[in-house]
């Protein structure tokens, strides 16, 4: 009697406040007991542990056991399910008048809410870290992608330790959490297994990941991971892809959590690769997409269809204006895209093409998305999860530059390929002998009714997201339309309103800032339908072009450089190189009219809004140098390093880890031992398909041939220059590719030659070498070539092609790269 009184009292204290828990707290079961439960006061992650209740002496048979309560979410705190795809339009899916299918994204709107006003950062992992962490993009590191960081605080692509993510606060209290996707926000020269992973999504709060890390990847043959891990199930199983083995993954996953812990809630971070380059659905859906015509007219006639829709639809309101196609007018600085009727028969053929490949992936994507979604209502938890879709994590991507690419990585080098030349690839665009783009045509086209795309945080077509929103029983208004203002640090505030969880004040010991972003749980009731919006002030940067949203206004600067033409070239001055306009989108949704001449005094406001913004949240200094960045220094686990030792067998490093060969001379030298009959297979490569090089004994065919020392360099999937050797016999071997460099500047050629145990055996020369960066998606590996080979059809091996002999010693040696000289 005593005992059970014992316990009801302490659980009476607890829910006034007892031992540290905070008055708020809600407690199941008896205090102490093994199945107690309680939350927490959210302020300092994770709690502190409470002091021991129980009752300790001499013996266990007169103590007291007492065991500290499990923390759990705030009772009927929700599941959620955040989902975001990649480089979609406003205009592409079919839920915000597109032509695309979406009927995942159809069913969160008609159940829950659509928001017609609701912007990213114009750039992939900018948006995703402001995504998970409710603050800009410059104040958690990311001002640009993270493959161009630069050491200023704004653009370190390190988010800093006093902003916790979403992943950590759900998980310190009592959430199941996971990620599944793309992971952008590692920085790019801490993506190796040496780590640290303080910056993985483990890292990052986030219990369980599976998925990809970096831009982009095949999904045929992704660079995936389980938590740290590289895994490979693609090997051996044909026809696999990777969206739907992700959606297999966490549906499984949501299962396996609802099963075991039916009363934990789940917080699943759903990020496909989709629409991003490549564009790799399934020929099934290529098939249904292509039966359906839908780009057969062009991408003018395309626009006014999408537009028609989003009128119809109440997308875009009476008043909006469809903006003009950029043939040259002042009003894009020149800029300019083909009218549809001006091409050739040949070149309609190929861009119908690749919008087809495109459209089939979304759609692709939409369905495997759909089957997570529905996934959660077969295990009854529909009703109970706060599903958010965000259509896109920046406008439609120009990054396939005017003609498209069946290889995307030529873009990132500054190389077009010409589009009889893409003819090679047409059939089989879309399947793993391709990492396509399409022209920047449908990019405009797709995110209509707005001016510009990706790349561009200063016009809506860059940073307009259609976004959809459900969660029964508390969005109101099912199937409305909201037009408030909002931003993509609005999500995170927005699910801790829903889960009842406050932004933490302490995260493992270090102070947190505040969250940055406005809750849009306001916007759910029904009433509020036309409330003005809470978030009154935004603004944008991305690669030096700029623009601030203040009650209603926009001002902002006119893009100096094109997002179909990635340049090395030296951009015009960041403050004075830009003309700004101005736009009042209240009256102006789609920023159709600049009212800059006519309205000086509230240009210059405006103006001086966005300094005071950008001095606040790290937007400075101002740079819009762009394919500079990529190579320049980062402190990766390689910086300064000039000589490379490997022996034995090493797979799936990065790039960001390997020797740097770009633009300079170097040397590799292999010291091999091939066992008695001969050998073969890869002794060191780096890359794949779309470009990269490798050292190998070749396989042979039907034993003609094996054996022979053979040097490859892929120059992206475009020309393939080879160095032969003699076939090596058993013993000891050493081989050297010694390469010079013909001079300074970017994809400069050189002369390679290719010496077996001291004898010269290979001289020849490239006019180019890749000039930016190898495919990356791929890695670089030791002994063995996992995902592609670098061959196509002469010397052609598939992966893994483990080296049948031993690596005894490795060694890259490189030169700096040569400087122009000073005149």
């Amino acid at each position: 009697m005593k005992k059970k009184l014992f316990g009801l009292v302490l659980s009476c204290i607890a829910t006034i406040g007892f031992m540290g828990f905070a008055s708020a707290q809600q407690v199941t079961g008896v205090l102490g007991s093994a199945s107690a439960t309680t939350t927490i006061s959210g302020k300092q992650l994770p709690p502190p542990n409470p002091k021991f209740g129980g009752v300790i002496k001499e013996r266990a048979s007169e103590s007291t056991a007492w065991w500290p309560p499990r923390v759990v979410p705030p009772k009927k705190a929700p599941n959620v399910l955040l989902i975001m795809t990649d480089d979609d339009g406003f205009g592409s899916p079919s839920t915000f008048g597109g032509v695309i299918p979406t009927p995942a994204l159809d069913r969160i709107a008609k159940s829950g809410l659509r928001y017609t006003n609701f912007h990213s950062t114009s750039l992939c992992s900018p948006t995703r870290a402001a995504l998970i962490t409710g603050r800009n993009h410059h104040s958690v590191g990311f001002g640009v992608v993270g493959e161009i960081a630069t050491g200023f605080p704004g653009y370190d692509s390190i988010i800093p330790i006093e902003k916790g993510t979403i992943g950590t606060i759900l998980r310190d209290n009592g959430y199941a959490t996971s990620w599944f996707g793309k992971d952008h926000n590692t920085p790019f020269f801490a993506n190796s297994q040496a780590g640290p992973f303080s910056q993985w999504p483990n890292g990052m709060g986030f219990e369980y990941f599976w998925g990809f890390v970096g831009g982009d990847a095949s999904q045929w043959q992704p660079n995936l991971f389980r938590n740290t891990t590289p895994i490979f199930p693609f090997q051996g199983n044909p026809g696999w892809n990777m969206q739907t083995a992700m959606a297999d993954e966490a549906i499984q996953y949501m299962r396996q959590s609802k099963a075991l812990a039916p009363e934990k809630p789940f917080f699943v971070y759903y990020v496909p690769g989709a629409t991003h380059a490549p564009h790799h659905p399934t020929p099934e859906w290529i098939d249904k997409i292509s039966a359906m015509h839908l780009f057969d007219d062009g991408w003018e006639k395309l626009r006014e269809t999408i537009f028609a829709n989003q009128k119809r639809l109440g997308i875009m309101p009476p008043n909006a204006e469809l903006t003009p196609w950029p043939d040259g007018q002042d009003i894009y600085n020149g800029a300019k895209l083909p009218r549809w009727d001006s091409l050739s028969w040949e070149e309609k053929k190929l861009f119908i093409k690749q919008a087809d490949v495109y459209a089939a992936y979304q759609a692709y994507a939409d369905n495997e998305i759909g089957r997570v979604i529905q996934a959660v209502e077969d295990i009854g938890q529909l009703d109970n999860t706060l599903i958010i879709y965000i259509s896109g994590d920046n406008g439609a991507s120009a990054e396939g530059m005017v003609n498209g690419t069946p290889n995307e990585f030529t873009t990132f080098n500054g190389i077009e390929v010409p589009v009889k030349d893409q003819f090679l690839w047409y059939e089989f665009w879309g399947s793993e002998r391709t990492f396509p783009h399409f022209s920047a045509g449908w990019a405009w086209a797709l995110d209509t009714p707005f001016k510009w795309m990706k790349q561009v945080p200063s016009h809506f077509g860059g940073t307009a997201q259609g976004v959809a929103m459900s969660w029964p029983g508390h969005i109101e208004d099912q199937g409305g339309i909201r037009r408030q203002f909002h931003h993509v640090i609005d999500i995170v505030p927005t699910i801790l309103e829903a889960t009842g969880i406050p932004a933490p004040a302490m995260v493992d010991g270090v102070k947190q800032a505040p969250i940055e972003g406005t809750s849009m749980a306001y916007t759910w009731k029904k009433a509020n339908a036309s409330a003005p919006t809470r978030h009154t002030t935004q603004y944008f940067e991305m690669l030096g072009n700029r623009a601030i949203f203040h009650d209603g206004w926009v001002a902002a600067t006119t893009p100096v450089t094109l997002p179909w033409e990635l340049s090395s070239k030296p951009p015009p001055d960041v403050i004075t190189g830009y003309k700004w306009e101005l736009y009042n989108v209240m009256e102006d949704p789609t920023q159709n009219n600049d009212l800059a001449a006519k309205m000086p005094d509230k240009l210059k406001q405006m103006q001086n809004i966005f300094y005071v913004e950008a001095a606040k949240y790290n937007v400075l200094p101002l740079d819009n140098t762009t394919l500079a960045r990529w190579n320049a220094p980062k402190p990766s686990l390689t910086a300064g390093r000039t000589e490379f030792t490997y022996s034995g067998t090493l797979a799936n490093v990065p790039g960001s880890t390997a020797p740097h060969i770009l633009n300079r001379s170097y040397t590799i030298t292999a010291e091999v031992t091939i066992p008695a009959g001969g050998g073969e297979g890869m002794i060191v490569t780096q890359g794949g398909r779309f470009g990269g090089y490798g050292l190998f004994l070749s396989k042979g065919e039907l034993g003609i041939g094996r054996g022979k020392v053979v040097f490859l360099y892929n120059l992206l999937d475009l020309k393939r220059t080879i160095w032969e050797g003699p076939e090596l016999g058993a013993g000891k071997h050493t081989i050297v590719f010694d390469y010079k460099i013909d001079g300074p500047g970017l994809g400069k050629g050189g002369t390679g030659v290719l010496y077996v145990d001291g004898k010269e055996v290979a001289r020849n020369t490239m006019e180019h070498g890749t000039p930016i960066t190898f495919a990356e998606d791929e890695t670089f590996d030791v002994g063995l070539d996992t995902r592609t080979g670098v061959a196509m059809i002469e010397y052609r091996y598939d992966p893994p092609f483990k080296f049948t002999g031993t690596v005894d010693k490795l060694t890259f040696k490189l030169q700096p790269e040569p400087k122009a000289a000073v005149k």
